[in-house]
Protein backbone atom coordinates (compact mmCIF):
# COMPACT_ATOMS: atom_id res chain seq x y z
CA UNK A 1 0.00 0.00 0.00
CA UNK A 2 1.35 3.62 -1.17
CA UNK A 3 2.01 5.73 1.50
CA UNK A 4 -0.28 8.83 2.00
CA UNK A 5 0.88 12.22 1.37
CA UNK A 6 2.48 13.94 4.41
CA UNK A 7 -0.04 17.13 3.74
CA UNK A 8 -3.54 16.33 3.55
CA UNK A 9 -4.97 19.10 4.82
CA UNK A 10 -4.47 22.33 3.60
CA UNK A 11 -3.27 24.88 6.24
CA UNK A 12 -6.72 26.61 6.24
CA UNK A 13 -8.41 23.48 6.56
CA UNK A 14 -5.81 22.71 9.92
CA UNK A 15 -6.42 26.35 11.03
CA UNK A 16 -10.17 25.88 10.78
CA UNK A 17 -10.18 22.72 12.90
CA UNK A 18 -7.59 24.48 15.76
CA UNK A 19 -10.58 27.13 15.75
CA UNK A 20 -13.33 24.41 15.94
CA UNK A 21 -11.73 22.76 18.54
CA UNK A 22 -10.80 26.01 20.53
CA UNK A 23 -14.39 26.35 21.25
CA UNK A 24 -16.27 25.75 24.84
CA UNK A 25 -16.34 22.15 25.20
CA UNK A 26 -18.97 20.73 28.34
CA UNK A 27 -19.54 17.39 29.36
CA UNK A 28 -23.89 16.80 28.66
CA UNK A 29 -24.15 13.70 29.74
CA UNK A 30 -23.33 9.68 30.23
CA UNK A 31 -25.65 7.22 28.91
CA UNK A 32 -25.83 3.73 30.85
CA UNK A 33 -28.79 2.59 28.55
CA UNK A 34 -29.55 2.81 24.85
CA UNK A 35 -32.95 4.91 25.64
CA UNK A 36 -30.88 7.16 27.23
CA UNK A 37 -28.77 8.36 24.50
CA UNK A 38 -29.31 11.86 22.94
CA UNK A 39 -31.47 12.82 20.39
CA UNK A 40 -29.81 12.26 16.56
CA UNK A 41 -29.50 15.97 15.76
CA UNK A 42 -25.85 16.97 15.90
CA UNK A 43 -22.70 15.19 13.88
CA UNK A 44 -21.02 12.72 15.96
CA UNK A 45 -17.44 11.65 16.30
CA UNK A 46 -16.45 8.49 18.31
CA UNK A 47 -13.82 7.30 20.21
CA UNK A 48 -13.14 3.29 20.90
CA UNK A 49 -10.19 1.62 21.61
CA UNK A 50 -8.97 -1.18 24.13
CA UNK A 51 -9.27 -0.25 27.77
CA UNK A 52 -6.30 1.97 28.81
CA UNK A 53 -5.34 2.92 25.31
CA UNK A 54 -5.64 6.52 26.13
CA UNK A 55 -9.30 7.86 24.69
CA UNK A 56 -9.61 10.15 27.71
CA UNK A 57 -6.36 11.69 26.92
CA UNK A 58 -7.14 12.00 23.52
CA UNK A 59 -9.93 13.60 24.04
CA UNK A 60 -8.52 16.45 26.42
CA UNK A 61 -5.72 17.01 24.07
CA UNK A 62 -8.18 17.69 20.79
CA UNK A 63 -9.98 20.61 23.10
CA UNK A 64 -6.93 21.57 25.15
CA UNK A 65 -8.25 20.90 27.97
CA UNK A 66 -6.56 18.85 30.99
CA UNK A 67 -10.14 17.31 32.89
CA UNK A 68 -12.84 17.25 30.44
CA UNK A 69 -13.23 13.42 29.94
CA UNK A 70 -12.06 11.71 33.17
CA UNK A 71 -8.85 9.34 32.94
CA UNK A 72 -8.41 6.79 35.24
CA UNK A 73 -5.43 4.26 36.39
CA UNK A 74 -7.54 1.42 36.35
CA UNK A 75 -8.60 0.13 32.65
CA UNK A 76 -11.92 -0.21 31.92
CA UNK A 77 -13.71 2.17 34.20
CA UNK A 78 -15.15 4.03 31.00
CA UNK A 79 -18.76 2.25 31.77
CA UNK A 80 -20.52 4.44 29.90
CA UNK A 81 -21.47 6.31 26.64
CA UNK A 82 -19.97 10.05 27.31
CA UNK A 83 -21.31 12.96 25.23
CA UNK A 84 -19.23 15.83 24.68
CA UNK A 85 -21.03 19.16 23.03
CA UNK A 86 -17.86 21.39 20.85
CA UNK A 87 -19.32 24.60 20.16
CA UNK A 88 -22.93 23.56 20.59
CA UNK A 89 -22.33 22.03 16.95
CA UNK A 90 -20.85 18.70 17.40
CA UNK A 91 -20.74 15.95 19.59
CA UNK A 92 -17.41 13.61 20.74
CA UNK A 93 -18.41 10.10 22.42
CA UNK A 94 -16.62 8.23 24.54
CA UNK A 95 -17.09 4.69 24.16
CA UNK A 96 -16.50 1.73 26.97
CA UNK A 97 -13.15 0.10 26.34
CA UNK A 98 -13.12 -3.48 25.41
CA UNK A 99 -9.92 -6.04 26.06
CA UNK A 100 -9.72 -5.51 30.05
CA UNK A 101 -12.26 -4.18 32.54
CA UNK A 102 -12.03 -4.57 36.04
CA UNK A 103 -15.81 -5.99 36.62
CA UNK A 104 -17.79 -9.42 36.27
CA UNK A 105 -18.28 -11.00 33.09
CA UNK A 106 -21.88 -9.70 33.16
CA UNK A 107 -21.21 -6.66 34.02
CA UNK A 108 -18.30 -5.87 31.10
CA UNK A 109 -20.76 -7.80 29.01
CA UNK A 110 -23.75 -5.27 29.67
CA UNK A 111 -21.48 -2.07 28.93
CA UNK A 112 -19.80 -3.53 25.92
CA UNK A 113 -22.93 -4.38 24.48
CA UNK A 114 -24.25 -1.04 25.02
CA UNK A 115 -21.82 -0.03 22.78
CA UNK A 116 -22.06 -1.75 19.99
CA UNK A 117 -26.09 -1.01 19.84
CA UNK A 118 -24.64 2.95 19.92
CA UNK A 119 -22.73 1.66 16.52
CA UNK A 120 -25.19 0.08 14.98
CA UNK A 121 -28.28 2.53 15.76
CA UNK A 122 -27.05 6.28 15.38
CA UNK A 123 -27.63 7.60 12.30
CA UNK A 124 -25.52 10.66 13.13
CA UNK A 125 -22.52 9.18 13.50
CA UNK A 126 -19.88 9.99 11.24
CA UNK A 127 -16.97 8.49 11.96
CA UNK A 128 -15.22 6.37 15.06
CA UNK A 129 -11.72 6.85 15.63
CA UNK A 130 -10.68 3.47 16.36
CA UNK A 131 -7.75 3.74 18.85
CA UNK A 132 -4.32 1.57 18.97
CA UNK A 133 -1.46 1.67 21.39
CA UNK A 134 1.34 2.46 19.08
CA UNK A 135 3.69 0.52 21.02
CA UNK A 136 1.87 -2.54 21.12
CA UNK A 137 0.18 -2.64 17.49
CA UNK A 138 -3.38 -4.54 16.40
CA UNK A 139 -4.48 -7.20 18.83
CA UNK A 140 -6.94 -9.43 18.36
CA UNK A 141 -10.18 -7.68 20.24
CA UNK A 142 -9.07 -4.82 17.87
CA UNK A 143 -9.79 -6.84 14.44
CA UNK A 144 -12.86 -7.56 16.19
CA UNK A 145 -13.91 -4.08 16.87
CA UNK A 146 -13.21 -3.78 12.80
CA UNK A 147 -15.04 -6.43 11.64
CA UNK A 148 -18.21 -5.05 14.54
CA UNK A 149 -18.05 -1.99 12.22
CA UNK A 150 -17.22 -3.62 8.90
CA UNK A 151 -20.50 -5.56 9.26
CA UNK A 152 -22.46 -2.75 10.50
CA UNK A 153 -20.93 -0.09 7.83
CA UNK A 154 -19.60 2.14 10.35
CA UNK A 155 -16.91 4.18 8.86
CA UNK A 156 -14.18 4.04 11.37
CA UNK A 157 -9.47 5.45 10.97
CA UNK A 158 -7.05 4.06 12.52
CA UNK A 159 -5.67 6.33 15.24
CA UNK A 160 -2.10 5.48 17.18
CA UNK A 161 -2.02 6.86 20.24
CA UNK A 162 1.31 7.47 22.72
CA UNK A 163 3.55 7.44 19.69
CA UNK A 164 5.92 9.77 21.23
CA UNK A 165 6.91 6.51 23.17
CA UNK A 166 8.36 5.15 19.74
CA UNK A 167 11.45 6.44 17.93
CA UNK A 168 10.15 7.97 14.68
CA UNK A 169 11.61 5.13 12.48
CA UNK A 170 9.16 2.97 14.54
CA UNK A 171 6.14 5.19 14.47
CA UNK A 172 6.20 5.14 10.43
CA UNK A 173 7.14 1.36 10.28
CA UNK A 174 4.05 1.05 12.93
CA UNK A 175 1.89 3.65 10.59
CA UNK A 176 2.25 0.91 7.73
CA UNK A 177 1.58 -2.07 9.30
CA UNK A 178 -1.51 -0.66 10.30
CA UNK A 179 -2.39 0.84 7.04
CA UNK A 180 -1.76 -2.67 5.07
CA UNK A 181 -4.23 -4.04 7.89
CA UNK A 182 -6.96 -1.89 7.15
CA UNK A 183 -6.35 -1.98 3.52
CA UNK A 184 -9.16 -4.31 2.40
CA UNK A 185 -11.69 -3.65 5.22
CA UNK A 186 -14.52 -2.07 3.49
CA UNK A 187 -15.54 0.47 6.42
CA UNK A 188 -11.84 1.43 7.16
CA UNK A 189 -10.97 5.23 6.05
CA UNK A 190 -7.30 4.93 4.52
CA UNK A 191 -5.49 7.43 6.28
CA UNK A 192 -3.75 6.39 9.73
CA UNK A 193 -2.79 9.00 12.23
CA UNK A 194 -0.08 8.91 14.65
CA UNK A 195 -0.76 10.75 17.46
CA UNK A 196 0.67 11.58 21.02
CA UNK A 197 -1.71 13.51 23.34
CA UNK A 198 1.22 14.20 25.79
CA UNK A 199 3.63 15.50 23.16
CA UNK A 200 0.58 16.96 20.98
CA UNK A 201 2.02 14.95 17.83
CA UNK A 202 -0.58 14.41 15.41
CA UNK A 203 -3.38 16.56 16.75
CA UNK A 204 -3.68 19.44 14.23
CA UNK A 205 -4.34 16.89 11.60
CA UNK A 206 -6.77 14.48 13.66
CA UNK A 207 -8.53 18.08 14.24
CA UNK A 208 -8.64 18.26 11.03
CA UNK A 209 -9.84 14.63 10.20
CA UNK A 210 -12.52 15.13 12.89
CA UNK A 211 -13.95 18.03 11.48
CA UNK A 212 -13.89 16.81 7.39
CA UNK A 213 -15.73 14.22 8.37
CA UNK A 214 -18.28 15.89 10.84
CA UNK A 215 -19.03 19.01 7.93
CA UNK A 216 -17.49 17.76 5.20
Amino acid sequence: MSEAPAEVFSSDEIEAARVLFAHDAQFIMGAAQIDQLPAPDLPEIAFAGRSNVGKSSLINGLVGRHGLARSSSEPGRTREVNFFLLDGRIRLVDLPGYGFAKASKGEAKRFQNLARDYLRGRPNLRRVFLLIDARHGLKPSDAEAMDAFDVAAVSYQIVLTKADKLKPAQAVAETERASVAISRRPAAFPRVVATSAEKGQGMAELRAEAAAAAFG
